[in-house]
């Protein structure tokens, strides 16, 4: 067997600079493990690289790279001069093509990933002049995305912060990126991870320009994993999981999301998803998972579990499962806003548009001012990707309303309810939904606390059980004139109490979130470990806090920030309860303890598989 050379496919892949300045075996680990590289200069021992990027293009399959604290500024993507390659997303700041690697940061606050231009006086700054709207091409500009993994397997990012990549005219604005194949309407990666990771921005001047997403994954088959995240002034959604139908296979734990558009955002993603243990607020929508016809093919957005099989959380044929989270005062209409996201209905904790076999359980919906969480159809008059038909997806086209997707077969049950509705227009409730069409498997609602009650009313009585095929529509015709106004498709009625939109404003960048306790966990010794740890880089486990149930196989967190519930934003104080939303801080454990390690086939690879379905 040809034993490997550390790191490097040939001498001539690393920077020349670093070459000549010696020590580029200064980062390799000892033995035949595999390669640690090294960006940076971490407690006074400098690595062999200045850049990301370079140790990205150094790096061998099952290498590590860790970075140290500092703000850096990469341009892979300025030699980028082709529209078409902008169109795929195959393009960022820091490009990985390389399967089975993992980026490492040696402290999430201070290894920045910085969009901004080189000199800028601060990291993330907002001033416009150090602002980078990527590179002109077809004399557009074309925007830039932060850290992107293109048809990689087995990546993972971890323990960093991306900030102010921006839209442009190519597939940009997206601070950290799984991308298999934007537009594709085909997977093309398997297995990824990412753990604490922050995507921010702290510019806006209009939408054009503005980042788009924070945590994003899009035609990526797990098992996956994202722990300890956090997203944030993006004018589609802090986090989205999309194009990726039935094999999503994530769990998505310790997230926090504020200050979007949407908080969560998820079209054409089901199978097995798991949404826990996280916080969305300060919003406009908290949580929007959809299915839709014209983007991320194929549709619908489905969470019945693959070929027929059981979620051991529910214990029903639906894996798409939203628990254990607190979502609360989603009531900003002052975030940036774009697309279809700009349609998220202001007020409103989460919304199943279109989407199917979704399970929503055990959650804390608190100080929504319009609902806490609303089912209703997607209509979509776009035109459809790859000539897709509407009816072969189950779809109604529907004139005026092109394919239009209905919420069906969809549970929500225990979850707490407190101060949800209280703009008091018509039809503002804790739930809601709306169906257009009979013949349909029924959603069903059950052991709701829900004081301010639904739309229709008694919904826990008239549909108590999923799957029923229904013989009436809900299609209360102000509950819809209500939605289309808080969304901005329909002028208002006069004294509505939606809030006004009164100019964007962008959340601080955040500090103190938890990093990991030991980024030396696991990766092999090397000059700035000096010895393989046996540590978790996961942080402590303790106990959960989530829903009004208590979790039983979730591990969760024992440091909170206490965030008490207001809705100050918009100055709906007159209802406001007194309501205490605790933030977990320190990681958990990624892996639950009582469920069995079933992947469908997948080989089992590491302890934080996530074994979903049964």
């Amino acid at each position: 067997m040809r034993r490997r050379s550390c790191g490097f496919r040939t001498m001539w892949t690393a920077p020349l600079a670093a070459v000549l300045a010696g020590g580029v075996l200064a980062g390799c680990s000892s033995g035949q493990g595999p390669a640690v590289l090294l960006v940076g200069t971490f407690h006074g021992n400098a690595g062999q690289y200045t850049s990301i990027q370079a140790a990205v293009n150094a790096a061998q399959p099952g290498g590590y790279i860790l970075v140290a604290p500092g703000d850096y500024h990469e341009t892979d993507d300025a030699h980028v001069t082709s529209a078409g390659v902008y169109s795929s997303g195959d393009h960022g700041g820091v490009v990985v093509h390389t399967s089975n690697l993992h980026i490492r940061g040696m402290n999430r606050d201070t290894v920045i990933v910085d969009g901004t231009k080189a000199g800028a006086p601060t990291p993330c700054s907002p001033e416009p002049q150090y602002q980078n709207f990527g590179p002109v091409v077809d004399g557009k500009a074309q925007g830039r995305n932060g850290i992107v993994v293109f048809k990689a397997d087995d990546v993972s990012i971890e323990n960093l912060t991306a900030c102010n990549f921006l839209n442009g005219a190519g597939d940009s604005g997206n601070q950290v990126w799984w991308n298999g194949g934007d537009g594709s309407g085909k997977i093309g990666m398997t297995r990824y991870r990412g753990s604490y990771l922050t995507g921010t921005s702290t510019y806006f001047t209009d939408e054009t320009s503005a980042a788009g997403y924070g945590i994003f994954s899009s035609n990526a088959q797990g098992p996956a994993s994202w722990n300890q995240i956090y997203g944030s002034n993006m004018n589609d959604s802090g986090m989205y999981v999309g194009a990726c139908r039935q094999v999503c296979d994530v769990t998505i734990d310790h997230a926090w999301m504020e200050n979007n558009a949407l908080g969560y955002s998820g079209t054409n993603s089901g199978g097995a998803i798991v949404i826990e243990n996280s916080q969305f607020d300060d919003n406009q929508d908290g949580v929007d998972t959809n299915s839709q016809i014209a983007g991320d093919a194929p549709p619908p957005q489905d969470g019945a579990c693959p070929n027929g099989k059981t979620s051991p959380i529910t214990h029903t044929h639906s894996c798409w499962v939203f628990l254990h989270n607190n979502v609360h005062d989603n009531n900003n209409g002052n975030t940036p806003e774009a697309g279809n996201a700009a349609a998220g209905p202001i007020g409103t904790g989460m919304t199943v548009a279109g989407g199917r076999n979704d399970t929503v359980m055990d959650n804390t919906f608190a100080n929504n001012g319009a609902w806490g969480v609303v089912f209703l159809p997607y209509p979509d008059t776009g035109t459809p990707s790859f000539d897709q038909k509407c009816e072969d997806y189950n779809g109604y086209q529907t004139t005026g309303l092109g394919c239009l997707f209905e919420p069906e077969g969809d549970a929500l049950k225990g979850n707490t309810f407190v101060n949800d509705g209280f703009y008091a227009d018509p039809t503002n409730a804790d739930f809601a939904q709306i169906v257009a069409h009979t013949g349909l498997p029924s959603n069903c609602y059950a052991d709701n606390i829900a004081p301010q009650g639904s739309i229709p009313a008694n919904l826990e009585q008239l549909q108590p059980v999923c799957g029923v095929k229904t013989t009436s529509t809900h299609l209360d015709g102000t509950l819809v004139s209500q939605v289309e106004c808080d969304a901005r498709m329909a002028p208002c009625p006069a004294g509505s109490n939606y809030p006004p939109q009164t100019g964007v404003k962008l959340a601080p960048m955040p500090q103190g979130l938890p990093s990991m306790a030991d980024p030396c966990a696991g990766v092999p010794a090397n000059a700035w470990c000096s010895s393989q740890s046996s540590g978790s880089s996961l942080g402590v486990p303790g106990k959960s806090r989530g829903g009004h149930h208590p979790p039983g196989s979730t591990a969760s967190a024992t440091v909170a920030y206490l965030r008490a519930a207001s809705v100050s934003s918009v100055g709906h104080h007159r209802h406001k309860a007194n309501v205490v939303i605790a933030r977990s801080q320190i990681a958990p454990s990624c892996c639950s303890t009582n469920r069995s390690k079933v992947h469908l086939g997948a080989p089992e690879r590491r302890s934080c598989d996530h074994p979903l379905i049964d």
